[in-house]
Protein backbone atom coordinates (compact mmCIF):
# COMPACT_ATOMS: atom_id res chain seq x y z
CA UNK A 1 0.00 0.00 0.00
CA UNK A 2 1.63 3.05 -1.03
CA UNK A 3 1.74 5.78 1.85
CA UNK A 4 -0.14 8.08 -0.50
CA UNK A 5 -3.32 5.90 -1.21
CA UNK A 6 -6.55 7.44 0.26
CA UNK A 7 -8.28 6.16 3.13
CA UNK A 8 -11.81 5.93 4.31
CA UNK A 9 -13.21 6.25 7.85
CA UNK A 10 -16.44 4.37 8.88
CA UNK A 11 -18.33 4.86 11.78
CA UNK A 12 -21.18 2.14 12.96
CA UNK A 13 -23.58 3.46 15.39
CA UNK A 14 -25.17 1.27 17.36
CA UNK A 15 -27.67 1.81 20.22
CA UNK A 16 -25.27 0.42 22.87
CA UNK A 17 -21.74 1.17 21.50
CA UNK A 18 -20.04 2.97 18.29
CA UNK A 19 -17.53 0.93 16.24
CA UNK A 20 -15.23 2.76 14.00
CA UNK A 21 -11.94 2.28 11.66
CA UNK A 22 -9.77 3.45 8.95
CA UNK A 23 -9.65 1.18 5.63
CA UNK A 24 -8.36 0.97 2.32
CA UNK A 25 -9.84 0.50 -0.95
CA UNK A 26 -9.24 -3.23 -0.46
CA UNK A 27 -11.33 -3.29 2.29
CA UNK A 28 -8.47 -3.71 4.76
CA UNK A 29 -9.39 -2.45 8.42
CA UNK A 30 -6.25 -0.81 9.14
CA UNK A 31 -6.84 0.35 12.71
CA UNK A 32 -10.31 -0.03 14.66
CA UNK A 33 -11.34 0.95 18.06
CA UNK A 34 -14.96 1.27 19.19
CA UNK A 35 -16.70 3.16 22.35
CA UNK A 36 -19.84 3.95 23.83
CA UNK A 37 -23.16 5.36 22.27
CA UNK A 38 -25.36 5.03 25.56
CA UNK A 39 -23.13 7.09 28.21
CA UNK A 40 -23.60 10.04 25.49
CA UNK A 41 -26.88 12.27 27.19
CA UNK A 42 -26.11 14.53 24.05
CA UNK A 43 -24.76 14.00 20.71
CA UNK A 44 -22.33 16.91 20.66
CA UNK A 45 -20.26 15.14 23.36
CA UNK A 46 -20.53 12.11 21.72
CA UNK A 47 -19.06 13.86 18.93
CA UNK A 48 -16.26 14.84 20.99
CA UNK A 49 -15.04 11.67 22.00
CA UNK A 50 -15.74 10.35 18.68
CA UNK A 51 -13.22 12.98 17.63
CA UNK A 52 -10.62 12.18 20.47
CA UNK A 53 -10.40 8.25 19.64
CA UNK A 54 -10.19 8.71 15.71
CA UNK A 55 -7.75 11.51 15.64
CA UNK A 56 -4.82 8.91 17.31
CA UNK A 57 -5.96 6.70 14.70
CA UNK A 58 -5.53 9.16 11.67
CA UNK A 59 -2.18 10.90 12.77
CA UNK A 60 -0.96 6.69 12.79
CA UNK A 61 -1.65 6.47 9.32
CA UNK A 62 -0.21 9.73 8.03
CA UNK A 63 -2.42 12.63 8.96
CA UNK A 64 -5.72 13.72 7.82
CA UNK A 65 -4.83 14.53 4.14
CA UNK A 66 -5.06 10.94 3.81
CA UNK A 67 -8.51 10.51 4.41
CA UNK A 68 -11.12 10.33 1.75
CA UNK A 69 -14.40 11.26 3.78
CA UNK A 70 -15.92 9.75 6.33
CA UNK A 71 -19.17 7.04 5.90
CA UNK A 72 -21.40 6.42 8.76
CA UNK A 73 -24.26 4.29 9.15
CA UNK A 74 -26.88 4.64 11.74
CA UNK A 75 -30.56 3.57 12.79
CA UNK A 76 -32.78 5.63 11.15
CA UNK A 77 -29.96 7.44 8.99
CA UNK A 78 -31.06 9.36 5.96
CA UNK A 79 -29.01 8.84 3.19
CA UNK A 80 -30.10 12.64 1.35
CA UNK A 81 -30.48 14.53 4.43
CA UNK A 82 -27.42 13.34 6.76
CA UNK A 83 -30.04 13.13 9.66
CA UNK A 84 -30.86 10.33 12.29
CA UNK A 85 -34.43 11.01 12.55
CA UNK A 86 -36.24 9.47 15.48
CA UNK A 87 -34.25 6.87 16.11
CA UNK A 88 -35.86 4.76 19.06
CA UNK A 89 -32.55 3.15 20.07
CA UNK A 90 -30.69 6.00 20.54
CA UNK A 91 -29.90 8.22 23.67
CA UNK A 92 -30.89 11.48 21.48
CA UNK A 93 -34.25 12.44 19.97
CA UNK A 94 -36.07 14.30 16.72
CA UNK A 95 -34.06 14.72 13.94
CA UNK A 96 -30.41 15.22 14.64
CA UNK A 97 -28.54 16.52 11.42
CA UNK A 98 -25.45 14.26 12.27
CA UNK A 99 -23.29 14.16 8.75
CA UNK A 100 -23.45 18.03 9.20
CA UNK A 101 -21.94 18.27 12.81
CA UNK A 102 -19.70 15.52 12.00
CA UNK A 103 -18.36 17.16 8.54
CA UNK A 104 -17.85 20.45 10.47
CA UNK A 105 -15.82 18.91 13.82
CA UNK A 106 -13.28 17.02 11.41
CA UNK A 107 -13.52 19.42 8.53
CA UNK A 108 -14.21 16.09 6.39
CA UNK A 109 -17.11 15.16 3.76
CA UNK A 110 -19.49 12.78 5.54
CA UNK A 111 -22.24 10.20 4.09
CA UNK A 112 -24.82 9.37 6.04
CA UNK A 113 -27.11 6.09 5.39
CA UNK A 114 -29.01 3.76 7.93
CA UNK A 115 -26.69 0.92 9.68
CA UNK A 116 -28.68 -1.91 6.92
CA UNK A 117 -28.02 -0.03 3.81
CA UNK A 118 -24.09 0.70 4.99
CA UNK A 119 -24.09 -3.38 5.33
CA UNK A 120 -25.40 -3.72 2.06
CA UNK A 121 -22.83 -1.65 0.43
CA UNK A 122 -19.75 -3.20 2.46
CA UNK A 123 -21.92 -6.60 1.27
CA UNK A 124 -21.64 -5.45 -2.16
CA UNK A 125 -18.02 -4.39 -2.59
CA UNK A 126 -16.02 -6.70 -0.12
CA UNK A 127 -18.22 -9.51 0.50
CA UNK A 128 -21.09 -12.41 -0.87
CA UNK A 129 -22.81 -9.78 -2.85
CA UNK A 130 -19.46 -8.87 -4.72
CA UNK A 131 -20.43 -9.10 -8.48
CA UNK A 132 -24.33 -9.49 -7.56
CA UNK A 133 -27.06 -6.30 -9.09
CA UNK A 134 -29.57 -7.70 -7.23
CA UNK A 135 -29.51 -8.68 -3.58
CA UNK A 136 -31.36 -8.17 -0.85
CA UNK A 137 -29.12 -7.90 2.72
CA UNK A 138 -30.86 -8.47 6.00
CA UNK A 139 -29.45 -8.83 9.04
CA UNK A 140 -30.31 -10.17 12.52
CA UNK A 141 -29.39 -9.10 15.30
CA UNK A 142 -31.35 -7.28 18.33
CA UNK A 143 -34.14 -6.19 15.19
CA UNK A 144 -34.36 -6.88 12.07
CA UNK A 145 -32.91 -4.16 9.20
CA UNK A 146 -33.03 -4.53 5.51
CA UNK A 147 -31.20 -3.12 2.06
CA UNK A 148 -32.32 -3.66 -1.22
CA UNK A 149 -29.83 -3.54 -4.14
CA UNK A 150 -31.52 -3.41 -7.64
CA UNK A 151 -29.50 -3.29 -10.66
CA UNK A 152 -26.68 -2.43 -9.00
CA UNK A 153 -28.65 0.47 -7.29
CA UNK A 154 -29.13 0.61 -3.44
CA UNK A 155 -32.72 1.51 -3.09
CA UNK A 156 -33.66 4.22 -0.82
CA UNK A 157 -37.07 5.57 -1.83
CA UNK A 158 -37.73 9.09 -2.01
CA UNK A 159 -37.28 9.84 1.51
CA UNK A 160 -34.45 7.58 1.95
CA UNK A 161 -35.60 5.23 4.42
CA UNK A 162 -36.80 2.98 1.87
CA UNK A 163 -36.31 -0.82 2.50
CA UNK A 164 -37.50 -1.75 6.08
CA UNK A 165 -38.52 -5.08 5.80
CA UNK A 166 -38.29 -5.27 10.04
CA UNK A 167 -41.46 -2.90 10.28
CA UNK A 168 -43.29 -4.56 7.54
CA UNK A 169 -46.63 -6.50 9.14
CA UNK A 170 -46.50 -10.42 9.35
CA UNK A 171 -49.22 -11.52 11.42
CA UNK A 172 -52.08 -8.72 11.91
CA UNK A 173 -52.79 -8.04 15.02
CA UNK A 174 -49.45 -9.95 16.90
CA UNK A 175 -47.25 -9.05 18.80
CA UNK A 176 -46.54 -5.36 19.96
CA UNK A 177 -43.60 -3.81 19.26
CA UNK A 178 -42.17 -1.89 21.55
CA UNK A 179 -39.69 0.87 19.81
CA UNK A 180 -42.99 1.75 17.60
CA UNK A 181 -46.07 0.07 18.87
CA UNK A 182 -47.23 -1.55 16.05
CA UNK A 183 -48.62 -4.87 16.24
CA UNK A 184 -46.87 -8.01 14.04
CA UNK A 185 -44.18 -6.64 12.77
CA UNK A 186 -41.30 -8.90 11.01
CA UNK A 187 -38.74 -7.57 13.77
CA UNK A 188 -41.03 -8.66 16.67
CA UNK A 189 -40.80 -12.77 15.96
CA UNK A 190 -37.35 -12.82 13.59
CA UNK A 191 -34.95 -10.94 15.67
CA UNK A 192 -33.21 -12.04 18.44
CA UNK A 193 -35.30 -10.08 20.58
CA UNK A 194 -38.06 -12.09 18.67
CA UNK A 195 -36.79 -15.51 19.87
CA UNK A 196 -36.58 -14.24 23.27
CA UNK A 197 -40.32 -13.45 23.72
CA UNK A 198 -41.31 -16.74 21.65
CA UNK A 199 -39.55 -18.45 23.86
CA UNK A 200 -41.04 -17.09 27.02
CA UNK A 201 -44.80 -17.26 25.26
CA UNK A 202 -44.25 -20.80 24.70
CA UNK A 203 -42.91 -21.64 28.09
CA UNK A 204 -45.96 -19.91 29.27
CA UNK A 205 -48.47 -21.64 26.59
CA UNK A 206 -47.01 -25.00 26.59
CA UNK A 207 -46.17 -28.20 29.34
CA UNK A 208 -43.56 -29.43 26.61
CA UNK A 209 -40.61 -30.61 28.88
CA UNK A 210 -37.43 -28.04 28.63
CA UNK A 211 -34.23 -26.97 29.91
CA UNK A 212 -35.07 -23.76 29.12
CA UNK A 213 -37.73 -24.25 31.89
CA UNK A 214 -34.57 -24.00 34.31
CA UNK A 215 -33.42 -20.65 33.55
CA UNK A 216 -34.63 -17.41 34.94
CA UNK A 217 -36.87 -15.28 32.81
CA UNK A 218 -33.86 -12.61 32.11
CA UNK A 219 -31.61 -15.01 31.65
CA UNK A 220 -33.75 -16.87 28.50
CA UNK A 221 -32.12 -14.77 24.96
CA UNK A 222 -31.39 -16.50 21.41
CA UNK A 223 -28.20 -18.05 22.52
CA UNK A 224 -29.72 -19.86 25.57
CA UNK A 225 -32.56 -20.95 23.05
CA UNK A 226 -29.68 -22.52 20.43
CA UNK A 227 -27.82 -23.99 23.08
CA UNK A 228 -30.73 -25.72 23.73
CA UNK A 229 -31.65 -26.84 20.32
CA UNK A 230 -28.25 -27.95 19.35
CA UNK A 231 -28.57 -30.81 22.92
CA UNK A 232 -31.79 -31.76 21.08
CA UNK A 233 -34.45 -29.60 23.17
CA UNK A 234 -37.48 -30.17 21.68
CA UNK A 235 -39.01 -26.83 22.56
CA UNK A 236 -36.18 -25.16 21.44
CA UNK A 237 -36.29 -26.63 17.80
CA UNK A 238 -39.72 -25.66 17.42
CA UNK A 239 -38.63 -21.89 18.25
CA UNK A 240 -36.56 -22.35 15.55
CA UNK A 241 -38.68 -24.03 13.62
CA UNK A 242 -41.60 -21.26 13.94
CA UNK A 243 -39.08 -18.14 13.93
CA UNK A 244 -37.20 -19.82 10.82
CA UNK A 245 -41.01 -20.05 9.13
CA UNK A 246 -42.17 -16.43 9.49
CA UNK A 247 -38.80 -15.38 7.99
CA UNK A 248 -39.30 -17.36 4.92
CA UNK A 249 -42.50 -16.16 4.63
CA UNK A 250 -41.29 -12.56 4.78
CA UNK A 251 -38.47 -13.20 2.40
CA UNK A 252 -41.10 -14.93 -0.07
CA UNK A 253 -42.84 -11.79 -0.44
CA UNK A 254 -39.50 -9.48 -1.01
CA UNK A 255 -38.53 -12.07 -3.32
CA UNK A 256 -42.02 -11.41 -5.76
CA UNK A 257 -41.37 -7.73 -5.17
CA UNK A 258 -38.07 -7.59 -6.52
CA UNK A 259 -36.56 -10.63 -7.90
CA UNK A 260 -33.12 -11.08 -6.70
CA UNK A 261 -30.27 -13.27 -7.28
CA UNK A 262 -29.77 -13.78 -3.87
CA UNK A 263 -30.38 -13.00 -0.29
CA UNK A 264 -27.82 -12.39 2.84
CA UNK A 265 -28.36 -13.15 5.70
CA UNK A 266 -25.63 -11.47 8.35
CA UNK A 267 -25.82 -11.03 12.43
CA UNK A 268 -25.82 -12.98 15.31
CA UNK A 269 -28.80 -14.84 14.56
CA UNK A 270 -27.36 -16.19 11.66
CA UNK A 271 -24.60 -18.05 14.01
CA UNK A 272 -27.21 -20.89 14.38
CA UNK A 273 -26.49 -22.01 11.11
CA UNK A 274 -28.95 -24.19 9.73
CA UNK A 275 -31.30 -23.99 12.70
CA UNK A 276 -32.51 -20.84 11.20
CA UNK A 277 -31.22 -21.38 7.79
CA UNK A 278 -33.34 -24.83 7.12
CA UNK A 279 -36.58 -23.67 7.86
CA UNK A 280 -36.21 -20.28 6.65
CA UNK A 281 -35.59 -21.82 2.81
CA UNK A 282 -38.18 -24.67 3.02
CA UNK A 283 -40.98 -22.12 3.78
CA UNK A 284 -39.91 -18.93 1.37
CA UNK A 285 -39.55 -21.76 -1.18
CA UNK A 286 -43.14 -23.49 -0.25
CA UNK A 287 -44.14 -19.51 -0.43
CA UNK A 288 -43.20 -18.54 -3.48
CA UNK A 289 -45.00 -18.95 -7.05
CA UNK A 290 -43.46 -21.11 -9.38
CA UNK A 291 -41.48 -18.20 -11.71
CA UNK A 292 -39.08 -17.45 -8.72
CA UNK A 293 -38.89 -21.19 -6.90
CA UNK A 294 -35.29 -22.20 -6.80
CA UNK A 295 -33.81 -19.47 -7.88
CA UNK A 296 -33.09 -17.09 -5.30
CA UNK A 297 -29.42 -18.35 -2.84
CA UNK A 298 -30.06 -17.25 0.76
CA UNK A 299 -26.12 -17.12 1.71
CA UNK A 300 -24.77 -16.29 4.85
CA UNK A 301 -22.41 -12.89 4.79
CA UNK A 302 -18.99 -13.33 4.36
CA UNK A 303 -17.63 -10.52 6.32
CA UNK A 304 -15.69 -11.21 9.86
CA UNK A 305 -18.34 -9.61 12.38
CA UNK A 306 -16.07 -7.36 14.05
CA UNK A 307 -15.04 -5.72 11.25
CA UNK A 308 -18.30 -5.88 8.76
CA UNK A 309 -19.77 -2.58 10.05
CA UNK A 310 -16.57 -0.60 9.65
CA UNK A 311 -16.50 -1.75 6.20
CA UNK A 312 -19.86 -1.29 5.20
CA UNK A 313 -19.70 2.55 6.56
CA UNK A 314 -16.66 3.42 4.77
CA UNK A 315 -18.14 1.48 1.58
CA UNK A 316 -19.95 4.56 1.18
CA UNK A 317 -16.91 7.02 0.28
CA UNK A 318 -16.12 4.75 -2.44
CA UNK A 319 -19.07 4.14 -3.57
CA UNK A 320 -19.68 7.90 -4.00
CA UNK A 321 -16.38 8.02 -6.03
CA UNK A 322 -17.93 5.40 -8.57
Amino acid sequence: MSANEPLAIGVDIGGTGTKFGIVDRNGNVLFSSEMSTKKHKTVESFIDELYDHLIVLIEKVGGIGRIRGIGMGAPNGNFYSGTIEYAPNLPWRGIIPIAKMVSDKFKLDVILTNDANAAAIGEMMYGAAKGMKDFIMITLGTGVGSGFVANGQLIYGHDGFAGEIGHTIVIPDGRIHEGTGKKGSLESYASATGVRLTTLEVLKNSKEPSSLRDLNKDEIDSKAVYEAAIKGDKLALEIFEYTGRILGISLANAVMISSPEAIILFGGLTKAGELILKPTRKYMEENLIQVFQNKVKILVSHLKESDAAILGASALVWEKDK
